[in-house]
């Protein structure tokens, strides 16, 4: 944390890898989808992993792969939500910014139908103010259109905000949206803490505690 005082008013959180433990729910969706639209042979999640923090599409224009792997992708994630899991502390730490009298939200390269419906079924709907997914802007993530639309929707200025989350992708967004970018490092998935370190986030947080700590004495 620095010297810079700032008086924060809402938090705004990635979902994947952020809130949730999903990676081995999307390796085993993403293998399923690839031996279904493309066929034999490895599927390269290693690749696709490094484009987390994308929409969806995007990912599959980037790597060449058919778009028609969205279904099946998206259908296999449904069937395997049960195995997704909200990371230690993260409901303590929802919790306690809500009771800090800030206001939360989420703004994800899913789907926003599918991140509503999974923050619900892993019990963490309650203590979020307001969920959009990549189909619901003009212009996903690494543009900053989704976290100022969740700006918008919660009443925060850019200057009383902060993003958290575990790509590249994420502090870019958060960097042009003008707030405060923030680097969760307790997921350990996806790309690992090197290209994440590489964008020069604005805050590095070690545990979901380090961002109320940040998010209510300002000191970030």
């Amino acid at each position: 944390m620095g010297a810079a005082q700032r008086d924060f008013h809402a938090v705004v959180f990635d979902l994947d890898g952020v809130l949730v433990d999903s990676f081995a729910v999307m390796r085993e969706a993403f293998s399923a989808a690839y031996a279904e639209v493309v066929g034999p042979g490895a599927p390269p999640f290693e690749e696709y992993s490094r484009h987390l923090g994308l929409y969806f599409p995007d990912i599959m224009r980037m790597m060449g792969l058919p778009p028609e792997m969205e279904e099946p992708f998206i259908e296999a994630s449904r069937r395997l939500t049960g195995r997704v899991r909200v990371y230690d502390g993260v409901p303590e730490m929802l919790a306690s910014l809500r009771d800090a009298g800030l206001v939360t939200g989420v703004a994800t390269g899913k789907h926003g139908w599918r991140a509503r419906a999974l923050l619900e079924a892993v019990g963490l709907s309650p203590l979020l103010d307001v969920v959009i997914g990549s189909d619901e802007v003009s212009r996903p993530k690494p543009a900053p259109d989704i976290v100022q639309a969740c700006l918008d929707k919660l009443g925060v200025p850019p200057g009383q905000a902060m993003y958290v989350g575990d790509a590249p992708a994420d502090m870019r967004s958060a960097r042009a949206a003008s707030v405060l970018a923030v680097a969760a490092l307790w997921g350990g998935d996806g790309q690992g803490p090197e290209a994440l370190l590489a964008e020069r986030p604005g805050l590095v947080c070690a545990r979901p505690s380090d961002v109320v700590a940040a998010a209510v004495t300002g000191d970030a």
